[in-house]
């Protein structure tokens, strides 16, 4: 018995833990369907948490890290369960024969153990969910910035290459090159665009435009300003500061850089950018340049040229921009179009600026004439770009006159991706000699000329009171060739933009240029002032400058143009004697005390003294004495003792006829609103605080209005001409040069009622004002009055909203009770309305007058201007 009884123990072990793994083995079709109904279970929470994902990335942000790791592991244990279960259905099915017992026990006591532990896991992912307060964050910056483009012609092919290399692991840096103008800046802004996806993993995509000369110092501005860097971090700092900034940053994030334009190879560990490598997580680089050989300096590991449209393609962009209209002209201007289409070599910049040319010709006689003077450039130079030069040279030469000529060839003196109020760059027009008697709407009509014909862009205004203007690089190029005839004479216009150090020896080279443009440059100190016995014009702005040595000046004879502002630092005016000056531009210097000998420039025409805030006093009649003078500017107070007789000196200049004029005082408003010659003139109309002004006397040749602080003003009143009758209709365009139009803390200001005789007005801005409405309702009065007579009044009622066709900006700051504007949809939805601002709360009880409702426009409130993008 002893001996039995170790046996029948351990008999008894055995057949126990047999018996366990039989069970355990019998159970597995129970728990295979217990491990299908978890995995449903998972399925439908994995289906709500992306749903939760999906609907936070919408909004602009990025999933947490604990939330996407669930998903992966809930997406894996997924595909694991799925094998298991076809696995496990496959053994089950295996049986002995006769028997319910499987055939291979150990192996599906296996499964079953593996079962048991998918289940485990199936319980834990679903036990996780309950511990998700949040799904996604903000993110820090926008990861996308996205880029206003219009539908590209031929890119297909070059976009997805370069889209496939993005998805690359292998390739980091691309280099995309080809011909001026032939679509390599609308291709970067495609693939930027691209990035808006939601499922984009790149932290973030930063488009950088890379300026003539390169400029580090630039890029990284832009690149700061894009990661959200600490003002405190990186102003004022050295450039190696600065690129330490973006490395320490860019370094922690998965980002795309794409950099356009590249004229000439630079460091970019210098600007503070990584090397692409797998310890900064797969990030890319594409860029932008005119020259293969740049693509192989910058180490591009892929480079892909952008060709020239295919004729078909070429031919469909082409009759796009002609325009149905002349081509059904007559029968033979389809294939007249064909001739003229080869003629541009598939450019599409030459097809569109030769386009907009042809289009105004209307027979086939016209597009003979104008094919034959295109004929005459040669088809076959060294270069590719003489070959553009030429081509777009045919859009130049199209030009209606020898002004405007003038006036486009001169936009070369800008820096390239400078931008420049049209105001300005008129002033500068009429100071050239350029217009007739100072004429601003001869310039405006200029500038829309130069707009139509593609050679001008509207820039970006960085504040809505003003239009900004600038010129596509490849124009710009092109122009300066044509100013400096086709290449001949290379210094016969200077431009240097951003250049830290001129030296001496470069400055001596320009004894025969005739327009010389350093726009933020540094002149090296001179011993002795250089001769420029044929300068015409020097444009000095935005320089860091105190003084410029004596006698500078006064050694270009013939000088007429002479532009100094932006220079903040400079502290004395070095004039003397510069009798031949036309214009003079003192805007934005520290200039305290302006010379005596100014009152000696009886050629002056234009004067310009705009935010001169260090300016203590103006000599006695020195205005007066200017008796060539036609356009004056002090856009900031002047001294208060000479505001009356500033205007005094004016109103007795003959040829005046545009005023800028800065007045904080009600004597000096009389004064202006009682002078028929000042009422003429003034153009530009600063009135701020003026203690006891209750009405302002507007007057029809006025173009831009501000209003600030003037705290007892109630009402403005439009001052006709004696010979103009008041109307009887409510769209009278009485008030037709006003364009612009700022309003700031004029508390009794109820309404806006003469801004229905504006219907050209563009810029719109009103700040911290109680009106309502700024138009009254139905049957409201419009005050007016007639110049010279106490009694003649007249009423008219606006039954209605109007249009405002002209309408591009609105700004509308604290004005808590204001509701309606007097905009009808037309105006809301028309193509050049394309910035709003406000306060997110104003806006979302905003109604138009006509019913449309603003927060169905779906307006963006992340830039300092919000665009108006779709109506519901």
């Amino acid at each position: 018995m002893d001996f039995v009884s170790p046996v029948l123990d351990v008999a008894s072990l055995i057949c126990n833990c047999v018996g366990h793994r039989a069970v355990k083995v019998r159970r597995l079709p129970q728990n295979l369907n217990s491990l299908r109904s978890a995995m449903e279970e998972l399925k439908n929470l994995y289906e709500d948490v992306k749903e939760r994902v999906e609907r936070e990335e919408s909004l602009e942000k990025k999933r947490t890290h604990v939330v996407d790791g669930w998903i992966q592991r809930a997406e894996a244990t997924e595909k694991e369960v799925n094998e298991l279960l076809a696995k496990c259905d496959e053994e089950i099915q295996k049986k002995c024969l006769g028997t319910c017992c499987p055939r291979n026990c150990r192996a599906t006591y296996k499964l079953t153990k593996i079962v048991q532990e998918k289940m485990d896991a199936v319980a834990a992912l679903q036990t996780e969910v309950n511990n998700f307060q949040e799904v996604a964050v903000p993110l820090r910056c926008s990861q996308v910035i996205e880029m206003p483009l219009e539908k590209p012609v031929g890119l297909d092919s070059p976009f997805h290459e370069v889209w496939r290399l993005l998805q690359d692991e292998q390739v980091g840096t691309i280099g995309i090159y080809g011909v001026g103008g032939v679509g390599k800046t609308t291709l970067l802004k495609k693939i930027n665009n691209k990035f808006l996806t939601p499922n984009n993993n790149f932290d973030i995509v930063i488009l950088v435009v890379i300026s003539k000369p390169t400029n580090l110092q630039k890029i990284q501005e832009t690149l700061l300003s894009r990661l959200q860097i600490p003002d405190d971090r990186w102003k004022n700092r050295s450039e190696d500061e600065m690129a330490a900034e973006i490395y320490r940053v860019l370094k922690t994030k998965k980002f795309v850089l794409l950099l356009d334009d590249i004229w000439e190879p630079f460091n970019l560990l210098q600007v503070g950018i990584p090397p692409l490598n797998d310890r900064i997580k797969k990030s890319k680089i594409v860029f932008t340049t005119r020259s293969a050989d740049v693509c192989g300096y910058m180490e591009a590991q892929k480079s892909i040229k952008v060709e020239c449209l295919e004729e078909a393609e070429a031919l469909s962009l082409f009759q796009a921009k002609v325009g149905e209209d002349t081509l059904n002209s007559h029968p033979d201007m389809p294939k007249l179009s064909e001739i003229v289409a080869k003629e541009c070599k598939g450019l599409p910049l030459a097809l569109v600026v030769i386009a907009r040319a042809m289009a105004r010709a209307k027979t086939p006689e016209e597009w003979e004439r104008k094919m034959q003077r295109l004929r005459e450039y040669p088809d076959k130079v060294l270069g590719m770009e003489n070959d553009l030069f030429r081509v777009l040279a045919f859009s130049y030469d199209s030009l209606p006159n020898e002004a405007i000529k003038s006036c486009f060839l001169y936009c070369s003196l800008l820096p390239e991706d400078y931008e420049i109020p049209s105001r300005d760059l008129i002033g500068l027009w009429i100071g050239e000699g350029f217009l007739d008697d100072c004429d601003r709407i001869q310039g405006q009509e200029i500038i829309e000329s130069l707009k139509d014909a593609c050679l001008l862009e509207n820039g970006t205004p960085p504040f809505i009171e003003e239009e900004y203007l600038k010129m596509h690089d490849v124009i710009h190029d092109m122009a300066m060739w044509l100013a400096c005839e086709k290449g001949k004479k290379k210094n016969k216009f200077v431009v240097e933009y951003r250049v830290e150090l001129i030296r001496a020896h470069e400055v001596k080279e320009w004894r025969n240029t005739q327009r010389i443009s350093l726009w933020g440059s540094s002149i090296e100190e001179l011993r002795e002032p250089p001769y420029f016995p044929n300068t015409e014009t020097f444009l000095a702005s935005h320089q860091s400058i105190e003084s410029f040595p004596n006698g500078f000046f006064t050694n270009m004879p013939v000088i007429r143009v002479l532009d100094l502002s932006n220079n903040n630092r400079l502290m004395e005016l070095p004039v003397g004697n510069l009798v031949t000056l036309q214009y003079l531009n003192l805007l934005h210097t520290s200039i305290e005390y302006l010379p005596v000998e100014l009152k000696n420039l009886k050629k002056l025409r234009c004067l310009i003294l705009n935010y001169m805030y260090s300016l203590k006093s103006l000599p006695s009649q020195m205005v007066l004495s200017l008796s060539s003078l036609q356009l004056f500017g002090i856009q900031s107070s002047p001294p208060e003792g000479d505001q009356i007789a500033l205007l005094k000196e004016l109103e007795q200049l003959e040829h005046i006829n545009d005023i800028s004029i800065f007045l904080t005082r009600v004597l000096s408003t009389k004064i202006l609103f009682n002078s028929h010659k000042l009422q003429r003139s003034t153009r530009w109309l600063v009135l701020c605080g003026c203690k006891g002004m209750n009405l302002v006397q507007l007057f029809p040749c006025v173009q831009n209005l501000e209003l600030n602080f003037c705290l007892e003003l109630e009402d403005v009143k439009i001052i006709f001409e004696k010979e103009v009758a008041p109307s009887k209709f409510p769209r009278q365009q009485h008030l037709n040069h006003l364009h612009s139009v700022h309003i700031c803390e004029c508390q009794k200001l109820l309404n806006l009622n003469w801004l229905i005789h504006a219907p050209k007005l563009q810029f719109l801005n009103v700040e911290d004002c109680i009106m309502e409405k700024v138009i009254e309702d139905e049957k409201s009065e419009v005050s007016e009055i007639e110049q010279d007579s106490s009694s003649a009044k007249s009423k008219e009622y606006m039954w209605m909203s109007l249009p405002f066709p002209s309408l591009r900006y609105i700004s509308v700051v604290s004005c808590p009770n204001l509701k309606k504007l007097p905009f009808d949809s037309n105006t809301v939805m028309s193509k050049k309305l394309e910035k709003i601002e406000g306060e997110q709360k104003w806006w979302a009880d905003l109604e138009w007058e006509d019913q449309t409702i603003v927060h169905n426009l779906t307006p963006i409130f992340s830039d300092p201007y919000t665009k108006l993008i779709s109506r519901a």
